[in-house]
């Protein structure tokens, strides 16, 4: 038995109570700090995007970890998107589900256990492509990193449709008397698309579908060109609709190409379009460029931040905003200088509140966090 769904969840009554009232609503050389410290809109303050809700509090992707992250102060929250076998788009963070969903303990799934390659990596597993809705309901989120986070929440929320994500969101902005932004991720378009379950279609269909992302800010991503370049076109520029390029980039980092470029045997590198040339480039279809942290301020050898990067004064200078990602609370994933030794484990809030400051100053336009409430205080110091 699974009694804790969705639609006897107080937050899917809020949800369902909006909607019935019809709710619309390298290096730098010779750069100094100072200098560089000028976002796109010096006179805005920088967005606080919230990685996959609040999941560094709330298993990620549920209306609990959205609900969190809009309590605590985000401007975004974060659906990453992938599509389910008839045709549905749900906010999972890739196709595969065995890390983050209860699948792997339903004797009833157990011949659902699949191969597969997926932007020619290799994941064995349960996959969302190879569920309907239907079934997927029937599952629960677990905690992706149970060790470090926990798993109180384990088994508590189901896996939840964008629809179902617009509409909560629009609740929770009337609710609270303000505009709420989502940030939703295109993820395996091209390995979608060849297994005939394409992204965008759907998505630019639902997004028209609703009345509030008609009006709110959304801001679509991709680690993949040709979907951007594709939905730019069909999208066209609307005032409250953005569309953000992901980048991998720093160090190994730089050789590796975006999936779509390296499916169709481009050349084409992340290090190459966080040039100031491909900056340029890139500028033509996307309004943000969105790298990892340390493409703007790179780690040296002790592991501690050193200078910042041309990133963000280049992306600047072409006219693309930055927004970077993604801060975590934990030690492990914090730039030695902010670490306090209490193990890799351990929830860090002062050490991760100074980090974000560090990326700040650099004139960043936005960020990712997993602590939205962490976030928030940064960005206000």
């Amino acid at each position: 038995m699974h009694p804790i769904a969705v639609s006897s969840d107080p937050l899917r009554r809020r949800l369902l109570k909006g909607a019935a009232a019809g709710i619309v609503l390298g290096a730098l050389p010779g750069l100094a700090l100072a200098q560089q410290a000028k976002r796109l809109d010096p006179t805005a303050r920088p967005l606080l995007y919230a990685h996959r809700g609040a999941s560094a509090l709330r298993p990620e992707h549920t209306l609990a970890s959205y609900a969190k992250a809009i309590q605590d102060g985000a401007d975004f929250v974060e659906p990453d998107l992938v599509c389910t076998k008839d045709g549905i788009l749900v906010a999972r963070h890739e196709n595969a589900i065995t890390d983050t969903t209860d699948v792997a303990s339903r004797p009833e799934f157990a011949g659902r256990k699949n191969r597969k390659v997926i932007d020619g990596e290799a994941h064995e597993g349960w996959f969302v492509s190879d569920f309907t809705l239907a079934e997927l309901k029937t599952l629960r989120a677990v905690e992706r990193l149970p060790k470090m986070r926990g798993t109180a929440y384990d088994g508590q929320f189901q896996v939840v449709s964008l629809e179902e994500v617009i509409d909560f969101v629009a609740a929770e902005a009337a609710a609270r008397g303000r505009t709420i932004g989502l940030i939703p991720e295109l993820k395996h378009s091209t390995w979608f698309a060849q297994a005939g379950l394409a992204l965008e279609e759907r998505f630019v269909s639902t997004l028209r579908a609703h009345a509030y992302t008609r009006h709110a800010p959304v801001t679509v991503q991709s680690f993949e060109t040709a979907n951007l370049k594709q939905l730019r076109k069909v999208l066209g520029k609307p005032d409250n609709v953005k569309l953000a390029q992901l980048v991998i980039a720093g160090g190994k980092y730089d050789a590796v190409r975006p999936a779509d470029v390296a499916i169709a045997g481009g050349s084409l590198t992340y290090g190459e379009m966080v040039t100031a040339r491909g900056l340029r480039a890139m500028a033509a279809y996307a309004d943000v460029v969105a790298p990892v942290t340390r493409a703007v301020i790179p780690l040296g050898a002790d592991e501690r931040l050193g200078k910042p990067t041309a990133l963000v004064a280049d992306a600047h200078a072409a006219g693309l905003q930055v927004v970077v990602w993604t801060f975590r609370p934990e030690n492990a994933f914090l730039a030695a200088d902010f670490r306090n030794g209490a193990g890799p484990d351990a929830r860090n809030e002062s050490g991760s509140i100074a980090e974000m400051r560090r990326y700040l100053e650099t004139g960043i336009d936005g960020l990712f966090s997993d602590d939205t409430a962490l976030a928030r205080r940064a960005i206000q110091a």
